[in-house]
């Protein structure tokens, strides 16, 4: 069974005006438009043509609940420095927050589940945060930005200590940083900001200049220049595990994750900051995200994969060619949703057919045989994990 269904776009204050609109070919609506959720999630869930909420459908057909949940998302300002738990640490919280009301304000975990995911630029350039950026990489960066008394209270909250790991001074940085006072750091590190120039440092010093812009005084814009900027073009992805200290600053990108709503926020955003449970959960190890790149799905045609090899989700995207007669055909297992992005589309499931615009997704459920996706868009199809195979 092949079906369209549908979703209105959220409007968290840090969403697009302009780039969801743009995908779809329509005209703005003038207020943020951030993320549309393709998945049964209660906070959104889907919506099908008759009028039937996903959750309701697949209950119908005694399916369990999804376990991702897919998205589009839509920047035009920065998200919130955030992490997300383990499946252990989300399930330790929940329990600990049983007794809350869940719109209680000091409510923490709003599952039991965990949230990896995946997010693949739909844009030339797409801006994010992602984990912390090695030490001496840091520490020539903050060299650039002159002698202040708050430039230096910073550079010696990463200088070198006798017995500390590197991941041991972030974690401690970090704690300063945004649970002590780091007014004056803030204040001073802010106005370098405007003057700094460095050839090395040169995107980074544009994105924190747009994040001291959007919130200024908040703490969160020094501990987002301890962190890693990555630029990924149109096609390429990152994947963040759980611990892994992010935020995405610019761009319209397919995301998908586990089936969770678990986020604990670290600055940039006037919502609940828990600075100690932040700290239990991050993973203050220093390192570089590594970018993805699709790979080709062996055995497929015209089908590339992202993995990212976790039991919750795979993620895939199909690119026909209606010129070269060239007919994307991809094997699914389990409920399988396709989006589409660009173009135009034709999706076939067991001889059933639906036509996809850009921003348009449909839901595979009880496949018996390959999807046949032909025309000359591209559509991304996404499945629990393992649920990706050749045609073959």
């Amino acid at each position: 069974m092949l079906e369209l269904m549908t979703n209105t776009p959220r409007d968290y204050a840090w969403g697009s005006t302009t780039l969801l609109a743009e995908l779809e070919g329509r005209e703005p609506t003038g207020a943020p438009e951030a993320e549309v959720w393709f998945g049964d999630h209660p906070g959104s869930p889907a919506v099908l043509v008759d009028g039937t909420s996903l959750p309701e459908r697949l209950s119908a057909h005694g399916q369990p609940p999804l376990p991702y949940l897919l998205k589009l998302l839509a920047a035009g300002s920065p998200l919130s420095i955030q992490v997300h738990p383990s499946r252990t640490q989300a399930q330790a919280g929940w329990a600990r927050e049983a007794d809350l009301a869940m719109d209680a304000p000091e409510r923490n975990y709003r599952d039991d589940n965990h949230k990896p995911e995946l997010i693949v630029s739909l844009s030339e350039r797409f801006e994010a945060l992602c984990g912390l950026r090695p030490l001496e990489a840091s520490r020539r960066y903050l060299a650039e930005l002159g002698d202040a008394e708050g430039v230096r209270r910073l550079r010696s909250l990463i200088e070198p200590a006798a017995g500390a790991s590197d991941a041991d001074i972030l974690r401690a940085a970090i704690e300063e940083l945004l649970a002590g006072d780091s007014a004056r750091i803030v204040s001073d590190v802010t106005t370098a900001l405007a003057t700094t120039t460095s050839a090395e440092f040169v995107d980074e010093l544009a994105a924190a200049r747009r994040i001291a812009e959007v919130y200024p005084a908040d703490p969160g814009i020094v501990v987002a220049m301890l962190m890693n900027l990555v630029i990924l073009r149109r096609g390429e992805a990152v994947y963040l595990r759980a611990g892994l200290l992010h935020a995405y600053l610019s761009g319209i990108g397919v995301e998908i994750m586990a089936a969770s709503d678990n986020v604990l926020r670290g600055g940039l955003t006037p919502k609940r900051v828990d600075v100690p449970e932040l700290l239990t959960l991050l993973d203050a190890a220093p390192g570089v995200v590594p970018v993805i790149r699709p790979r080709a799905l062996a055995g497929a045609t015209a089908v590339d994969t992202y993995g990212p090899g976790v039991a919750d989700f795979a993620l895939a995207v199909a690119r026909p060619d209606a010129v070269g007669g060239v007919v994307a055909e991809i094997r699914v297992d389990g409920p399988a949703i396709v989006l589409a992005t660009a173009g135009e589309s034709t999706v076939e499931l067991d001889g059933e057919r639906v036509s996809l615009a850009p921003g348009q997704a449909a839901i595979a459920l009880g496949a018996t045989g390959p999807l046949h996706i032909d025309g000359t868009g591209e559509v991304f199809i996404a499945t629990p994990g393992e649920g990706i195979d050749s045609a073959s």
